[in-house]
């Protein structure tokens, strides 16, 4: 049976940094949705030139597009035990998930981290990322607040947020994190067979 977490938090709450240190202490697979619709757009595809547009613009990508590229990573990769990365951005991702998939995450990691300080790492990450200019972070933050937070309420309703003070340290994140974990009966800490394959796929 497949095992699917998602990991939500806001631009710039560490996501993608605690995500390789899941995979790689808990045996999980690493897939990053923001790295998967980059490398679409990498590729120079119809598909990839719409959703650089539409980032640029500090908006959400269609669900159907988002699931769509999920699904065919999730099928090339020899894994039952997925971390996806910033998924879902929206209510409408956890309904096109549902209905495509007919899965549900276990849990929902949510990593809450103040505007202030994701701001800063934000901007001092320099990454060389389109997205990463003072403007198109603050679209991204409205986004969040406006867009994805109400999915993380509708996990809640059900029971399967799992929230964390991601403003802190990231070792200290990590501890955390590692409770979270350390608590779910298949995910002792192991090593890694499946590397945290977040951007060959």
């Amino acid at each position: 049976m497949v095992k699917i977490v998602f990991v939500i938090g806001g631009p710039g709450s560490g996501k993608g940094t605690q995500c390789k240190r899941i995979a790689q202490q808990f045996g999980y697979t690493h897939l990053s949705v923001g790295e998967l619709l980059r490398q679409e757009i990498n590729s120079g595809s119809e598909t990839g030139s719409m959703i650089q547009k539409i980032m640029k613009e500090g908006k959400l990508v269609p669900s159907d597009v988002t699931v769509r590229l999920l699904q065919q990573a999730m099928r090339g990769m020899d894994s039952d035990k997925f971390l996806i990365d910033g998924f879902p951005r929206n209510e409408e991702n956890v309904k096109t998930f549902e209905n495509l998939t007919k899965m549900d995450p276990e849990f929902v990691l949510y990593l809450d981290c103040p505007q202030d300080e994701m701001e800063r790492r934000l901007l001092t990450r320099n990454e060389g990322r389109e997205d990463d200019n003072i403007e198109t972070i603050r679209k991204r933050f409205k986004v969040f607040m406006e867009s994805t937070l109400p999915a993380v309420q509708y996990y809640e309703s059900k029971g399967k947020v799992k929230k964390v003070d991601a403003g802190k340290p990231v070792d200290e994140v990590f501890e955390s994190i590692k409770v979270i974990f350390s608590q779910r009966k298949d995910d002792k800490v192991r090593p890694n067979r499946h590397n945290h394959t977040c951007l060959i796929l």
